[in-house]
């Protein structure tokens, strides 16, 4: 119980008492002739504060009570939400204040009720906001104008929002407007914004910008350990046409090159150690290139095989009645591993990052895909309700995650008919430039169809179905920083290819922008004549 006095006095202004504990009086008492208001302090209302911001999770689970002996005489209890009825229901040595579901904005709990002293009453104020609405938070992709500098994210939140980078608190000024410097090398950085109820947005914001112009040819890992197909490749990067080589990690047999120690590799006899890992990226870099390590993600016989043979066949791609799915026909029964099976992409995932960890500069995944054939002819086990593009993608996405503190570029190779035809093997080319530095589409002319793109006959005109199937890419990328880096054919596939029709894919993949390009020989064997020497900007 207070006092106050109600007549002047040489105390001074009387000082207000706290919100949450407002009383009403139920009468005064004259004495000597000094006016006197008996004053009660009414029960707190538990579990939520005055003053307390709310979001979606924590309204729908907010409960309200107040001490049945501090409430006084229950029948008299009476709650309003923003002057509605709030029913007050006993439950044990608490009242209950039952609240209704509560819609987004500022609302006001009033309790009204009966002291335990005579005479007297309360009223309880609590004023609360609920707010389910995410912090506005605008991240601005990074100007990458030399590798070796480090790198500022700038970007513009809410006024009322906490900024982190990387967990780290930075500063927001009065506009909302923040700025941070990130070091070199710095592949991934996520910013998150978060509201005083919790709310949070993040944006994952590649620190590295565009992956930097590529010109690069395939070779195999048994044929890097040839002196001829390995100085043929190593001329062409010495002599300034190259500046990158792919390297086999993991090929189209299942066979890792290296003596690689990611253990399932070691179990099932895929690690091979054609070449020392550690010496041929030293050996590229050394001559003033890039390596690429190309892994061929879900065509693993070597795994596929073994998981069938162990009688873990949910790791393989099955048919409609549970046996092994032949692969399109052409790749072989016990060609293609479930993408779906965690133990199959966390085996694929290990690889990538044992790769980053030995010095490759990329990963570029391969057959980073469904098997060819109708859907209704396969099951993936374990794919849920995802589709095969959901899944895809979010293997590529949880590579990219697991390869973050090592800087590495992660590339994804794909079908041409991808950008027209994200189903047909299950490359969402849109959703796949989200989680990559850059879309390697596989554009041979002679793996195109007659009349593909308004082109009789794709093979001898390399420049018009090259230049025409990158427009399609260049458009699914658009306003990304994701880079399309075309697989360029240097072979002879139905119709001779020699230096011209190799240029000429060049200059058609310059005309859509693209710059950068790997040459494909099986063999190892590429053209020199048809490649220009690499000018430094």
């Amino acid at each position: 119980m207070r006092y106050i006095s109600n007549s002047a006095s040489s105390y001074g202004p009387h000082r207000p008492f706290r919100k949450r504990a407002l009383i009403a009086t139920a009468g005064a008492l004259a004495l000597g002739g000094v006016g006197w208001t008996f004053l009660a302090l009414g029960p707190d209302v538990q579990g939520l504060a005055d003053g307390a911001v709310l979001n979606g999770r924590k309204s729908a689970q907010i409960s309200a009570y107040l001490d049945a002996g501090a409430a006084g005489n229950p029948d008299k209890v009476r709650a309003t939400l923003d002057g509605a009825v709030v029913p007050v229901i006993a439950d044990g040595p608490r009242l209950k204040l039952a609240l209704p579901r509560l819609k987004e904005g500022r609302h006001t709990l009033v309790v009204k009720g009966d002291a335990r002293l005579p005479l007297l009453s309360y009223r309880e104020v609590v004023d609360f906001s609920v707010d389910v609405t995410a912090p506005v938070l605008k991240v601005t992709d990074p100007e990458i104008k030399n590798a070796a500098d480090p790198v500022t994210i700038t970007g513009k939140a809410g006024t009322d929002a906490k900024v982190t980078v990387d967990g780290k608190e930075v500063p927001v000024d009065k506009t909302g407007v923040f700025k941070i410097t990130v070091p070199k090398g710095t592949p991934v950085v996520n910013v998150t914004a978060a509201d005083r109820a919790g709310n949070t947005t993040t944006k994952a914001v590649n620190a590295r910008g565009r992956r930097p112009m590529i010109r690069a040819a395939h070779i195999t890992a048994i044929g890097w350990g040839n002196d001829t197909l390995r100085g043929g490749v190593l001329a062409l990067v010495r002599s300034g046409k190259l500046n990158a080589v792919q390297l086999d990690v993991k090929d189209e047999d299942g066979e890792v090159g290296y003596a690689s120690e990611v253990p399932l590799a070691r179990q099932i006899g895929a690690a091979k150690g054609y070449y020392d890992a550690r010496k041929a990226v030293a050996e590229i870099h050394a001559a003033g290139a890039q390596v690429i390590g190309r892994i061929v993600a879900f065509r693993d016989p070597k795994l596929a095989s073994a998981a069938w043979k162990s009688g873990k066949r949910d790791q393989v791609v099955q048919t409609a009645d549970g046996e092994a799915y032949a692969g399109g026909g052409h790749y072989g029964k016990l060609s293609f591993t479930n993408f779906a099976d965690p133990t199959v992409r966390k085996y694929n995932q290990d690889l990538a990052v044992e790769a980053a960890k030995l010095g490759f500069d990329d990963i570029l995944y391969d057959y980073v895909r469904r098997p060819d054939g109708p859907l209704s002819k396969m099951r993936f086990p374990g794919i849920g309700s995802a589709t095969p593009e959901q899944s895809i993608t979010s293997f590529v996405a949880d590579t990219r995650t697991a390869m973050r503190p090592h800087a590495k570029y992660l590339g994804v190779s794909v079908f041409g008919i991808a950008a027209t035809r994200p189903t047909e093997i299950a490359q969402d080319i849109g959703a796949l430039a989200k989680v990559s530095d850059y879309i390697a589409p596989m554009v041979y002319p002679s793996h195109w169809g007659p009349g593909e793109y308004g082109v009789a006959n794709p093979d001898t005109a390399p420049y018009a179905i090259v230049q025409r199937s990158l427009a399609d890419f260049a458009r699914h990328t658009k306003g990304t920083q994701t880079e399309v880096v075309p697989w360029l054919q240097d072979f002879s596939m139905g119709s001779t290819y020699g230096p011209a029709q190799v240029a000429e894919q060049i200059k058609g993949a310059a005309a859509n922008k693209m710059n950068s390009f790997i040459l494909w020989n099986a063999g190892a064997r590429y053209q020199g004549a048809a490649l220009q020497q690499i000018v430094a900007h």
